[in-house]
Formats: structure tokens, C-alpha cells, sequence
């Protein structure tokens, strides 16, 4: 008799959770043919005794974790281990950036027996059939193990055709969590939904966490596959707007125009990611198009506002500074808001070089805010991604960065600063460039607070605009102890954190 799996999605965020489409897609690849359960962690206050009590039925055989960097560790580590030490018999996968992107540490913890490296939609179910048939595994693709100390890697499997695969399960999950629990009120409808179309991104930053995994390839739905998806949730559960979590979803014009003739009328707004040179090749009717179907924002790797920076980090394509700018504007016209994320703190040679940059970055995130106020900032320290062999990897590790050794220091606070790219351990970023970095950022959500917490508006969004105006004209940035009283009070939520504002 074949062993059950559960499935486990560790705690995220502590307010309005999102669907969780990665165990959900993993449950797709197997239903049918193994018994399975869900766990949520962001919905249950005790996620260890719920996976325990499962544990115990001695039906379970597998658990499988998806495991993203940040908060998520604070639960996949500590309860994996747990689950090795009392239950020695339950074979461990992980799946997910930080599992693929760390693997060696994960590994060599002890804890965990496979990572799933990419898609698991082949592999997952390959890897139980393999175990449960005492068969070898080094020909499943997408697999990374141990073998005689050794960390293998297998090859990397051709991008599914997501056409093809089976349905996401939502039935199963509504009979564990209803659906109704992951609809959240945000600045795009009352009941937004989030949703994955696409597998990958047809670029090689090098500072991105998808890089290693995907090696510049992507793959999505059709137009007509996700519409079929969109449909039937709106049947069910009545969303009227989409958070699209792709890496890309924007990678393909006419998909994107197709979907958009598709969903023009169903009153739905929808936000997702996108590249700034990608998305500037479209054409003007299909921009318009995209606004008219409920486009509403859309988050664009600006990165910085030099073309040798953007060199450095491999950003690759034809993105520069001067295309940053006149997008800005371009997005204007039509009405969608560009959500621009830069990356400051690049490797440099000393502190003056890496300060000097930051101001760079700074005066041309003003000169962003003056051709579109209304563009999105999101600021994020450069955090390394473990791309070997690449020039910035070579840069990083000569400049004494190195990761952790043991999959336990990846509990550290510092370490989930690192992951969330707020205040990384980099040997180049001194506390006065990133007390530089913080305080102007502090100072940038002060006089544009972000359109996305829809809390702030009227008379506090005047009254935090006027408080932080001095501050913003004259780049007297330090000690904004004023401005961070004001987010304290009223909760103010940065979307890099913790995802929209939702309620």
C-alpha cells in the first residue's frame, strides 16, 4: 500500500495569506494516485500539531515542503528536524528557491533527503514512485540528493507544457482550507486572488533567485488556460482581482493581449511582473488594450539608473537608464502604474565607490518620481544568489562573502534580513550606506506612500506628505524618526515585505 503525503506550506506572513499555489501545483502532480493532505502554516496556530497529528496515523510516508527565503524557514527548518528526529522513517522534500539555491547546506543537514530543483510537476511524483518501489533515482530530472557525501544534481527537464497539466487541485484544498480564506481586499478588488502562469524568465540577472533554477527559460499558459482558471474562480468564489505571481508574465505580447481581449469585461483587475524593455516593444493599442482589461499596475525590474551597473548585475536585454525614464512616462499616458523595484548596494571597491553609487540611485529615483509620481519604488539591498561561476560571484566571494555553513544559522534574524534583501551581510555594505539607503527610503514612502495600502489616504496621506516634504526637496534624509512614528502608528505595510495590504 502506497504511503500518504503531506503537504506543508510554512507560515509566510502574519496578516492575509495567499493562496498556496506551489503545494497546490505539487498536489496537481499527484492526485489521483497518492493520498495526500495539506498543511497551511499561515492558518493554523499550531502548524507542529497539526502535522504531528497527521504523523501519527502512521498512514504518512513523505512530507513535502515548499520553502522560499525569509520567514518561511522559521517553520520548514525547525519542523523538519522534528520531524527526523521523531519520525526517522518519513522521507523529506523540499522544493522551492532557497531549497534549490542552498541545497548543499540543506542536505547536508541531515534533515532533508531530496530537492526538488525547478518544477516538480515530473519529478514529485517520479521521486515517491521511485522510493516506494525501491528503485534508483538518478534519472528523474530535476532532482539534487546526496550520494557518498556527494551533492548530484540531475538534469534539468524540459519546461512542462502547462497546457497539459492536470488541473490545480482547489476542491481537495476548499476540503482542508476554504478558498474564501485566501481572498483578500486590496487596492485591486475586494477579492483578490493570486495565481501562477508561467514557468520561469527568459533572463540571467544576476542578483535574481530564479536565474539558477530556470537558465533563462520560460514557459506559460495559454491565454485561454488561464482564462478557463479565472473563470471558474470567479464562478466559485467571485474574484475581482488577481495578484499574477509569475516571474515574468509579461514575457510574450500576444499572450498578454489575448488574455486581456479575453477578460475585458469581467471587471477583474490584475497586477503582475514584468521586464521595462519587454513590455516597452508593446505596442500602443495593446497597452490600451491592457488598461481597458483591468491592468493595473505592473512590477518592473528598473534595478538602477546606470547603464554600468545594470551591466554588472547582467540585467541583460536593452533596459537602460534613459528607456527607465521615458517608460515611466509611457505608463502614465496609459494609465497603468509602473511598480519600479531598484537594487542598491552593489559590490564596489570601497565605501566611497558603493556611496557614491547609492546617491546616484537616489537622485534618479527623484528623477523617476518627476516624470510619473505616480510609479512605485521598491528598494532592496543587493543580496548575492549563488550563481557560480558568474563574474558577480566571483566579485562577491573575493570580497569575503560568504554563506552559511550550517542550515540552523539560516534562523538568524540577520540571515532573514538577507533573504527579505533589507539589510544584508555583505562585506561591502557599511552601516552608514545602509542607514543611507534606509533613511531615504523612509523618507520616499513618507511623501509617496504606496497606492497599495489603501489605508493611506485623504488627511494622513496629506499630513505624512507634508511632514516628509522638507526631508525629500532638501536629501536630509537621516534620523526620520517623525515619518517612521506615523507607519508605526498606522501600520503602514511595504508591499516588498509582506505582499499588498489586503484585509
Amino acid at each position: 500500500m502506497k504511503k500518504a503525503v503531506l503537504l506543508f506550506n510554512p507560515r509566510s506572513a502574519r496578516h492575509k495569506y495567499r493562496v498556496p499555489n506551489s503545494i497546490l501545483q505539487v498536489a496537481a502532480s499527484i492526485d489521483g494516485n497518492y493520498e495526500y493532505a495539506f498543511v497551511d502554516g499561515n492558518l493554523e496556530s499550531d502548524p507542529w500539531s497539526v502535522i504531528k497529528s497527521h504523523l501519527d496515523s502512521g498512514k504518512f510516508g513523505f512530507f513535502g515542503s515548499t520553502v522560499m527565503p525569509g520567514p518561511q524557514l522559521k517553520e520548514a527548518i525547525p519542523f523538519t528536524q522534528k520531524i527526523r528526529k521523531e519520525y526517522p522513517n518519513i522521507v523529506n522534500i523540499w522544493g522551492g528557491y532557497f531549497a534549490s539555491n542552498q541545497c548543499d547546506v540543506v542536505l547536508r543537514s541531515g534533515a532533508v533527503d531530496y530537492v526538488i530543483n525547478g518544477p516538480g510537476d515530473s519529478a514529485f511524483p517520479a521521486l515517491l514512485d521511485a522510493i516506494d518501489n525501491d528503485k534508483p533515482v538518478g534519472d528523474i530530472q530535476n532532482l539534487i540528493y546526496l550520494e557518498e557525501g556527494k551533492v548530484v544534481k540531475t538534469r534539468k527537464e524540459v519546461l512542462p507544457d502547462m497546457d497539459k497539466l492536470p488541473p490545480l487541485p482547489y476542491e481537495k484544498m476548499n476540503s482542508f482550507y476554504p478558498l474564501e480564506n485566501y481572498l483578500g481586499k486590496t487596492f485591486m478588488g475586494s477579492k483578490t486572488f493570486a495565481l501562477h502562469t508561467s514557468f520561469g524568465c527568459p533572463f540571467t540577472c544576476s542578483f535574481c533567485a530564479v536565474v539558477p533554477i530556470y537558465n533563462a527559460r520560460w514557459k506559460g499558459q495559454s491565454a485561454e488556460a488561464i482564462y478557463r482558471n479565472v473563470t471558474y474562480l470567479k464562478e466559485k468564489i467571485g474574484i475581482n482581482g488577481i495578484e499574477f505571481h509569475d516571474n515574468n508574465f509579461f514575457t510574450s505580447q500576444k499572450r498578454t493581449a489575448e488574455f486581456s481581449k479575453l477578460i475585458l469585461n469581467d471587471g477583474i483587475e490584475w497586477w503582475g511582473e514584468g521586464r521595462i524593455d519587454t513590455i516597452d516593444r508593446y505596442s500602443d493599442e495593446n497597452l490600451a488594450l491592457m488598461r481597458e482589461a483591468g491592468c493595473r499596475m505592473i512590477f518592473l525590474g528598473a534595478e538602477s539608473g546606470n547603464d554600468e551597473v545594470l551591466a554588472q548585475m547582467d540585467k541583460g536585454g536593452t533596459q537602460s537608464a534613459e528607456q527607465i525614464l521615458s517608460f515611466a512616462g509611457r505608463m502614465k499616458k496609459f494609465d497603468i502604474v509602473p511598480e519600479y523595484s531598484f537594487v542598491l548596494g552593489m559590490p564596489g571597491p570601497d565605501e566611497d565607490t558603493v556611496m557614491r553609487q547609492v546617491e546616484a540611485d537616489i537622485d534618479f529615483i527623484k528623477q523617476v518620481k518627476e516624470v510619473n509620481p505616480d510609479t512605485e519604488i521598491i528598494i532592496y539591498l543587493y543580496s548575492p544568489v549563488p550563481t557560480e561561476g558568474s563574474d558577480l560571484y566571483k566579485q562577491i566571494t573575493e570580497a569575503g562573502f560568504n554563506f552559511p555553513e550550517n542550515l540552523e544559522d539560516w534562523l538568524n534574524p540577520s540571515w532573514e534580513n538577507f533573504d527579505l534583501r533589507k539589510n544584508p551581510l555583505t562585506p561591502w555594505l557599511t552601516p552608514k550606506v545602509i542607514d543611507r539607503v534606509q533613511n531615504f527610503e523612509t523618507v520616499l514612502n513618507g511623501y509617496y506612500p504606496t497606492q497599495s495600502d489603501f489605508r493611506i489616504k485623504g488627511v494622513k496621506k496629506g499630513f505624512m506628505r507634508t511632514l516628509a516634504s522638507w526631508r525629500y526637496r532638501s536629501g536630509v534624509y537621516g534620523y526620520p524618526y517623525e515619518i517612521k512614528a506615523l507607519h508605526k502608528i498606522w501600520k503602514y505595510r511595504q508591499p516588498e515585505i509582506e505582499g499588498f495590504y489586503s484585509e
